[in-house]
């Protein structure tokens, strides 16, 4: 196993030590993400730590064999090689979802065998729609999404900046100009290695794959061809693969977009139940996200919603793009919106923050609103040159403070020397902007997610 252990192993260590009343664990995540090496990780720790080895099953259900035994024998089957010792006992089971009538017999395990924790991975659909009368408060969840670029940095051993520890955002507004200039230098080695990232993408397979070109090819053949030709067929039932392909191959061309239904389906002339139907699954296997605009009622679920893909490595993948994606700025600029939407997405999912994005008169926009509950807190991505992150350049972010009273804004933007707190007065609207490259946002997103999930457990 991987001695470097991700941010979501001290949850799944926390809940395997102490696990809530009447749950089961839930992991959760795209293709090739990393799940598996997780549940083996915490396998290593139970062993480490003086649990019974047969008192600890692993099993995935991707073998056909197993597939045909169900559940309950199998166990028998376990007890009859492996007879039971004292103790809890551990059952992790991969791709349940798998196994014909998977929910009633999770939810009879955690109501009425105690001295079981099971921990489950598995599609999103088939575990939250399906499962959902008889698994609802039966498990807890975690999602796992691809590799942040603090992680891809550990996981491929690269040496790593002396950067101060950055726990929020807001610490920043209290540097002064040369602080900046500073840590802004110290952490120029970070652009071309998020550049990588980018192409390479945040599955732990890719991600530790030297050739760029075949890790993108890994991507393409292993992960998205896979869920899209045999996972959508078996656990859905789809059979028009092809128009889902093109579906999926149209989101990428769009990445970060907003997306507009009729186009869609004028250009691959499909009906919109259609289409409707398969932009849902690909959100419900992890391919995707999708976000609304900002605000309630009808007109918020009618509106065209944003899609950002799982990881920025998708399109190019998929697109057959390598290193020229970098000289492309407008797929280079979607790109990199995608990523840093994955990392705040991933660093604050668990407190349950919503997030939409914001369209005011005129086309002004916001990239993406994070709903703090008691707050609103804007990001607008321009990862561009200095001279286009200026004051007309952020209209839309002007204007959304002034329209939702917000003191505070933040810029993602491309150049070292950008990164700054910009002091706005402008009409009815005062606010202060951190203007802070996307490498460092990123970085420091993922950094900070390992180390509060670290001081949480």
């Amino acid at each position: 196993m991987p001695t470097w252990k991700r941010a979501a192993f001290r949850e799944i260590s926390a809940w395997a030590q102490n696990p809530p009343a009447g749950r089961a664990l839930l992991l959760s995540g795209a293709r090739q993400v990393g799940k598996t090496t997780l549940y083996l990780q915490a396998i290593d720790v139970l062993l480490d730590q003086g649990v019974a080895p047969t008192n600890i099953l692993y099993v995935t259900f991707d073998h056909p064999l197993l597939k045909l035994i169900g559940l309950d024998d199998l166990l028998d089957l376990w007890r009859e090689f492996e007879p039971a010792r004292e103790g809890p006992e551990y059952l992790f089971l991969d791709e349940i979802q798998l196994v014909k009538g998977w929910q009633t017999w999770l939810k009879h395990q955690v109501d009425f065998v105690k001295r079981r924790r099971i921990a489950v991975t598995g599609s999103a659909t088939p575990l939250v729609t399906e499962g959902q009368e008889s698994g609802v408060g039966r498990w807890q969840t975690i999602r796992l999404a691809t590799l942040s670029f603090f992680e891809y940095l550990q996981i491929r051993k690269t040496p790593i900046p002396p950067l101060p520890a950055i726990h929020s955002f807001l610490e920043l507004f209290s540097w002064d100009a040369n602080e900046f200039v500073k840590w802004g230098e110290v952490g120029r080695p970070l652009v071309g290695l998020f550049h990588e990232y980018l192409l390479r993408g945040g599955f732990p397979q890719t991600a530790q794959m030297e050739s760029i070109s075949l890790a993108q090819k890994l991507l393409r053949e292993d992960i998205v061809d896979k869920v899209l030709k045999r996972d959508m067929t078996a656990l859905f039932g789809v059979r028009r693969v092809v128009e889902l392909e093109q579906v999926f191959l149209y989101l990428c061309l769009h990445d970060g977009g907003l997306l507009n239904l009729q186009d869609l389906c004028s250009s691959l002339q499909l009906k919109r139940p259609t289409v409707g139907n398969f932009i849902e699954l690909l959100e419900n296997t992890h391919l995707i996200h999708r976000l609304l605009p900002l605000g309630y009622g009808k007109q918020v679920l009618k509106a065209s919603p944003k899609v950002y893909l799982a990881d920025a490595a998708i399109a190019p993948g998929v697109l057959l793009k390598g290193k020229e994606m970098l000289e492309d700025s407008n797929a280079l600029g979607r790109a990199v919106e995608t990523a840093f939407f994955k990392h705040l997405f991933t660093r604050y999912y668990a407190r349950s923050i919503g997030f939409s994005y914001w369209r005011g008169k005129r086309d002004k926009e916001v990239d993406i609103i994070a709903d703090l509950g008691d707050r609103l807190v804007p990001f607008e991505v321009k990862y561009r040159t200095p001279k286009h992150t200026g004051i007309q350049e952020l209209k839309g972010l002007i204007e959304f403070c002034a329209q939702q009273n917000t003191e505070k804004g933040y810029v993602i933007t491309r150049e070292l020397p950008d990164f700054q707190v910009m002091d706005v007065q402008h009409k009815t609207a005062k606010a202060r902007f951190l203007k802070i490259p996307a490498p460092l946002a990123c970085y420091w997103l993922g950094r900070s997610e390992l180390e509060s999930v670290s001081r949480e457990t």
